[in-house]
């Protein structure tokens, strides 16, 4: 039994985790939009934790209000929805879906060819565009 689209599949995930969490080192996870001076803003809290890096390495502290970037408003609610907190939780969901999917056995095409199986070739098609991603696993 070939397993290299779930390590594929479990790669990607670990890459979007590494992401989400990188955009947490200075920005809370959840993000939300508001309308100032008819633009779009996408603000997000403070982070007492993060102020507290700044004021040890010497660094303007900025990290204990409320701040925000403009952005395009045709964007930005694709943007706030798609924040690091809720590509985490579905990194967790999807992580849940190949455990389960591969530790119960619910599927009778993985018992014989995990790379056949049309739950792992669907997770998948999201990162068609890497370089990795085979054709072979195309839904």
């Amino acid at each position: 039994m070939s397993d290299g689209l779930v390590e594929f599949l479990r790669a990607r995930l670990d890459e979007d985790e590494q992401i989400a969490r990188r955009a947490c080192e200075y920005a809370e996870a959840e993000w939300r939009l508001d309308e100032e001076f008819g633009e779009t803003v996408l603000w997000w809290p403070p982070e007492p934790h993060i102020a507290e890096k700044e004021r040890e390495k010497g660094l303007p502290v900025v990290s204990d209000q409320w701040r925000g970037q403009t952005i395009d408003s045709r964007i930005a609610p694709h943007v706030a929805r798609h924040d690091p907190a809720r590509v985490l939780r579905e990194i967790d969901a999807k992580r849940e879906t190949v455990h389960w999917h591969l530790h119960e056995e619910c599927c009778s095409v993985c018992l014989d060819d995990v790379e056949g199986c049309p739950l792992f070739r669907a997770l998948a098609t999201p990162y068609a565009d890497h370089p990795d991603y085979r054709e072979g696993w195309r839904p």
